[in-house]
């Protein structure tokens, strides 16, 4: 049993993903981080760096006590091996889907949180920001459609790479983007988005927000009516 500790968001969908596809059996521990409950002390034990997601493996493959692991792409690399799925044996297959890897986590997903971040979130409208990680979150669609005019998919066959680049194409509207713009990357994008795994992946983490929102509303329903009226 793996116990993945997560919110829906992009980072929180590549671990749904595999653990779909993968068929793993696994239980959801939702840390909803508008609550804060990535600084709580038992996250922050199996996740140092206070962010999601983070598993816990209940019966790790040498049969030993629990395995906690952290860091998106480090999870990945660890389902993979623990099921011997979406990870070529051979070394220039397992080189390709490494390289892929790592670009996401140190090109991809930095770079697009940052334009969500200074398009979405940031107090004070910045137009260098905006315009510098706008164009960046451009040449980093344009590079991963370049590589998939030849390729079905980024390392090969479907892998890990895609899972943890998939979801952080999924918002590309938010991002100023148009799939219309990178023919290839749009047809990898529809072609992983129609898979069944993927659909029950995020069916589940909409589940979670809805779940939250609800408890969220009837805590500050009860709040209201506990305040004395003047």
């Amino acid at each position: 049993m793996i116990e993945l500790h997560y919110w829906p968001t992009p980072n929180g969908h590549k671990v749904s993903i595999f653990l779909e596809e993968a068929g793993l059996p696994y239980k959801i521990v939702p840390v909803a981080l508008g609550r804060g409950d990535q600084f709580k002390p038992d996250f922050h034990a199996i996740s140092p760096n206070n962010r999601i997601p983070a598993i816990i493996d209940k019966h790790p493959a040498d049969g030993g006590e629990p395995i906690s692991v952290f860091e998106s792409g480090a999870i990945l690399v660890y389902l993979a091996a623990k099921t011997g799925r979406f990870m070529p044996r051979d070394t220039r297959g397992w080189v390709q889907v490494m390289e892929w890897l790592c670009w996401q986590v140190s090109e991809l997903g930095p770079m697009l949180g940052q334009n969500h971040h200074f398009a979405h979130s940031a107090p004070e409208r910045l137009p260098y920001a905006i315009d510098r990680y706008l164009k960046e979150t451009a040449r980093l669609y344009a590079v991963i459609n370049k590589r998939l005019a030849h390729h079905e998919f980024l390392a090969g066959d479907y892998s890990i790479a895609d899972m943890a680049c998939y979801p952080w194409i999924v918002p590309h509207g938010r991002q100023g983007q148009n799939l219309d713009s990178f023919p290839h990357l749009k047809r990898w994008f529809e072609d992983i988005r129609s898979r069944s795994a993927v659909v029950r992946a995020y069916k589940n983490g909409k589940a979670i927000t809805a779940a939250h929102a609800k408890d969220d509303a009837r805590t500050a329903s009860t709040t209201a009516e506990s305040v004395p009226s003047s």
